[in-house]
């Protein structure tokens, strides 16, 4: 679980980061970038739902 948490808060801190280039510095590879981050992040947070559910049951 500790795994997925960090691998989740390092796809957050990337997003983060590519969604402030495409903003602020309007680089337009970054928006790219950061949509590919919110699928991945998308796939992290439901596997995080399904180890949490499977926790609490214990």
């Amino acid at each position: 679980m500790k795994d997925l948490v960090a691998k989740i808060n390092t796809e957050f801190e990337t997003f983060k980061t590519e969604s402030e280039s495409l903003t602020e510095k309007g680089v337009k590879a970054a928006g790219a970038r950061a949509r590919k981050s919110t699928l991945e992040l998308e796939k992290l947070l439901k596997e995080f739902r399904k180890v949490s559910i499977e926790e609490s049951k214990k």
